[in-house]
């Protein structure tokens, strides 16, 4: 219909404005965050989630396509029906070991994951807390919940405590929603002092760890890294991202695990995840468990990075360069890109207006030399100078 067009060319208008369109580009990934990209070229990546270059080991790959033959490319139907194949199990047994919780369940990916698990738990007379910058994934999950929602600066323990004290008891139950990691800005949520709070209140943690696990604490993630192992009963996570493949979970107690089995909508109705995903997850994991070098690797390589760019210390993979301006942020992104080397521009709405940023992301698999071309090369354009100090 025409009024549709023209109402997506206004809006489309306006984005243009605000140097916020997005595009989508053709990607091809090798190994060693190699990759060529459409426009661009051949480039060496320091923006993917893929924190341990799992996506491209060759161990991963075989034992995807050994499920494909045995399993089928699909699942068939969802996993309540017929498409909870064997796999399944296997892999939610190792999340649980690896999180030292009793259960784990796997979604189709991390944004149904905490589509499905608040509206679950909490509805319209309960309470939600949450960090200000969480991911948008959670505040979709908290629409859909209904409940009542404060929301406490960043990282503020004070702040959380405050409105628990002020709110908790006009709610039946209440729910803390933090990132373990802030992808944006790298920063580790303080999970010990919030779910020692939580804990006071009778109020549920759920951590989203989706860039912790496989990375800090061990590769366990953030509960681990903070000390918070017994204080985190919701531990939600991706095999998206260090774990090289596709899907969400959440690790938690058996009783809860079983309760989502039964009424979480984004797991009853839709597909279970092709068994070359799920085995592919399982293998990652093995190596996750049984490789702690290549977990510790790329937080070393942040903090050399981060170092010679006179950045702050980073406690993960995550190096944000803040720029400001969504123009300029383009602008330098592309220049880096022309050079061989790729930092995503990350514009509003995905960070807050006038904090538009590079963010670098580090991989075990990343060389040195790798490395020292990037920074070479940020300097070059003057990145590390007048920005960033």
């Amino acid at each position: 219909m025409k009024s549709l067009d023209t109402f997506a060319s206004g809006k489309l208008t306006a984005i243009d404005a605000r140097s916020q369109r997005r595009h989508l580009f053709d990607h091809t990934r090798r190994d060693q965050m190699q990759a060529h990209r459409n426009g661009v070229g051949d480039v060496i990546s320091f923006t993917d989630n893929d924190y341990l270059g799992l996506s491209t080991h060759p161990d991963v790959i075989a034992v995807a396509n050994e499920a494909a033959i045995q399993y089928g490319a699909g699942s068939g139907a969802s996993r309540l029906v017929t498409g909870n194949h064997p796999l399944y199990r296997e892999l939610e047994k190792k999340i649980a070991k690896l999180k030292g919780t009793e259960d784990a369940l796997v979604f189709g990916s991390g944004y149904m994951a905490n589509t499905g698990i608040i509206p679950t738990l909490v509805g319209k007379d309960d309470l939600i807390i949450a960090d200000e910058l969480i991911h948008t994934s959670l505040h979709a999950g908290i629409k859909l919940s209904g409940a009542k929602t404060l929301f406490f600066r960043h990282n503020d323990v004070d702040h959380a405590k405050e409105l628990l004290r002020a709110n908790r008891h006009n709610h039946p139950h209440a729910m803390m929603l933090v990132d373990g990691v802030y992808s944006m800005d790298g920063d580790i949520a303080p999970l010990k002092q919030l779910g020692q709070v939580a804990k006071v209140f009778d109020c549920w943690l759920m951590s989203d760890d989706a860039h912790g696990v496989g990375v800090i604490g061990g590769g366990k993630g953030s509960a681990h890294a903070c000390g918070a192992e017994n204080l985190v009963p919701l531990q939600m996570g991706t095999m998206s991202k260090a774990v090289g493949s596709y899907g969400g979970y959440l690790a938690a107690s058996h009783q809860v695990c079983e309760l989502l089995r039964s009424r979480c909508r984004s797991l009853i109705y839709t597909t279970g995840l092709p068994p070359a995903t799920v085995a592919a997850s399982i293998k990652a994991l093995d190596i996750i468990t049984h490789n702690p070098d290549i977990c510790a690797r790329p937080v070393q390589l942040a903090q050399k990075f981060a170092a010679a760019m006179g950045l702050p210390k980073p406690e993960t993979a995550i190096v944000p360069l803040i720029v400001g301006a969504e123009d300029k942020t383009l602008m330098l992104s592309r220049q880096l890109a022309e050079r061989g080397y790729l930092a995503w521009a990350f514009r509003p709405p995905t960070v807050p207006e006038g904090s538009s940023r590079l963010r670098f992301c580090f991989s075990s698999t990343h060389t040195d030399d790798q490395l020292n071309g990037l920074i070479k090369t940020c300097r070059d354009i003057g990145l590390g100078t007048e920005i960033g100090q």
